[in-house]
């Protein structure tokens, strides 16, 4: 029998949750499907199985002639594959109408590194808010990965540092904290609400977790601030690295410490 797009859509990201995926990944997955199926039934189309290649090249089509990027269209070309290999394994569709879809190129451009003079500007600016500042000096002292700072809870922290939950692909670790990240998150938790019911370590003015699109927001609000151009929050942790490869940090403790699989994506820095 034969699914209508709107089950196939829910079905997908039921299984997203049952993999364990991240919040955020679930969440951006389901809207680029979301959007094609909106596309899809535009066209008339009403069950997945009557989708096509010829469907889905129009769509992509329609993506360029709304200035969508080459890189975004990349990364919804990325959910699109996922949704059909998805319904394919799961016997839902006969055949994966998405495989042979190729990725737009695009340049990668290389990570922005934040100089000294930057990062302490940015520190500047955020200096009277002690949540951002805490969470600014969390990404500089330890690298972490935005959605691992928006997951930490109160009990995450401990006498030497950071505890780090197992995420996606990525094994739990510890991080350690220097002083002036352990002094930067004593001020912020000693401003926090302690009638908060949250476990979550950033929440908001009402008690609700800090969402990784608020840390985004935020941050690029400083950013401006501080008059630095060009930076988004992920050039924090890119900065973290790349100034721990030039202050002669072993590559592989680092490797460690930002919980890379791999030396590989450490040593792209060293180009740098």
């Amino acid at each position: 029998m034969a699914i209508s797009l709107k089950d196939a859509h829910s079905q997908f990201t039921e299984y997203l949750a049952s993999r364990k995926r991240a919040r955020a990944t679930i969440v951006a997955y389901g809207k680029d499907i979301e959007q094609l199926i909106a596309f899809l039934t535009n066209m008339g189309k009403k069950t997945i199985s009557e989708v096509s290649r010829d469907e889905l090249d129009a769509y992509l089509t329609k993506l360029a002639s709304d200035n969508y990027t080459p890189k975004s269209v990349s990364r919804k070309i990325n959910s699109i594959k996922t949704f059909f290999r998805f319904l394919k394994a799961s016997a839902i569709i006969t055949s994966d109408p998405a495989i042979e879809i190729e990725h737009p190129k695009y340049e990668v451009k290389p990570p922005r590194i934040l100089s000294k003079i930057e990062y302490r500007a940015l520190r500047d600016a955020c200096r009277g808010d002690a949540r951002i500042y805490a969470i600014v000096e969390l990404f500089l002292q330890t690298g972490v990965r935005i959605g691992e700072l928006a997951n930490l809870t109160t009990d995450d922290i401990n006498g030497t540092g950071l505890h780090i939950a197992a995420q996606e692909s990525h094994a739990e670790r510890s991080v350690p904290l220097n002083k002036a990240g352990k002094e930067a998150l004593e001020r912020y938790l000693s401003a926090r609400s302690r009638d908060a019911q949250s476990k979550s370590l950033f929440i908001t003015k009402t008690g609700r977790p800090l969402l990784i699109r608020n840390i985004r927001t935020a941050i690029d609000r400083y950013f401006r601030i501080a008059g630095i151009e060009g930076a988004k929050v992920n050039d924090l942790r890119h900065t973290f690295i790349a100034h721990h490869l030039m202050a002669g940090t072993p590559i592989t403790t680092l490797s460690k410490l930002v919980g890379h699989k791999r030396l590989s994506p450490t040593e792209r820095y060293l180009e740098l």
